[in-house]
Parts: C-alpha cells; structure tokens; sequence
C-alpha cells in the first residue's frame, strides 16, 4: 500500500501491527489532534477570506481554499477549483506562515444585520453571551430594539436583534 506524502517506513511498520496497537494508536492521534493548543497554533494566524491549503482526507491530496467560517474545533473552507465547502478539524489545514500578510476583511456591510422583522415570538434563537458561551432559547417577547429570550433554565435575556441567530431544528 502507497499512500501519497507519507514516509514508506512508517507504512511498513504500521503494516506489521496488530489490529488493536492501530486502533490505540489511533485514539492518541484523535486526543492529540483535539488537543486545543493545536486548535490555537493554526486559528491564531487565520482570518475570514484567507486563502488555505488543506488535506483532502479522501485521497490524501492538498487542496487549496478560502476560510469562509471558523467555529470553535472546526473551520469553513470554500474549496477554489469545485467552490464546494468542507468542514475541516483545524489540524487539516497548512499552518500558515506567522506574519503573512493579511487579506483585507471582508465588508460587514455586505450582510444585512437582522431588523425586528425578520423575528416573531415563539422562534428558536441563540446567541453569545459576554462570556462567549453560546445561549439557545425562544422569542417570548419582541421589544422596540431587542427580544426577550428564554432558554428554559429559568433565566431570561434582552438581546439587541443583530446579536441573535436564527436556530433549525432538524
């Protein structure tokens, strides 16, 4: 078996052992690759609209993309040839150079920020709170510049409407 980019060494060795030495070996790799000091290695150097290079878990190939969205274990990569978007782990990407320059921010103008019409009571939202925590609860209230959630813990929350997303039950 010959698998690009990987050392023929390793290959044979790895070919040698037991099911289950691979299957331990593998729940390093998982631990280590989720490991959030790895995470923060590869995000702090990334923005929206970078161009990226990244492994294609299928074939072994690296691909090139753009970020379009990064969230707290995995990044949003627009692929440039297929324009398809992969949810990647961040440790699939090529870290990027510390100090390269930097692609300009897109525009937040591009997107409309949510008005008072685009909510009714009785949907489902979320949003950050101070701390970052994502808040997921329902309309109960709709007010002259927020909306009053409650997420079901007996708390609830004014929210300013361009603070709040709309959540899909699936």
């Amino acid at each position: 078996m010959s698998l690009p980019g990987v050392d023929p060494r390793l290959l044979e060795v790895l070919g040698r052992a037991s099911s289950l030495e691979l299957f331990q070996l593998s729940a390093v790799i998982e631990r280590m690759l989720a490991d959030p000091k790895r995470i923060l290695a590869v995000r702090k150097d990334l923005h929206l609209g970078q161009a990226v290079r990244f492994l294609d878990w299928r074939d072994g190939q690296m691909r090139e993309g753009t970020v379009v969205a990064m969230k707290d274990t995995q990044v949003m990569v627009q692929e440039q040839q297929t324009r398809r978007t992969w949810a990647l782990p961040y440790t699939a990407l090529e870290p990027p150079q510390p100090g390269a320059r930097r692609a300009p921010e897109p525009e937040p103008a591009q997107m409309p920020r949510p008005s008072r019409n685009d909510f009714r009571c009785g949907e489902k939202v979320s949003f950050e709170d101070k701390y970052l925590n994502t808040v997921v609860g329902s309309i109960v209230r709709i007010n002259q510049r927020t909306a009053t959630v409650d997420p079901g813990d007996g708390t609830t929350w004014r929210v300013a409407f361009g603070l709040l997303r709309h959540v899909m039950d699936i």
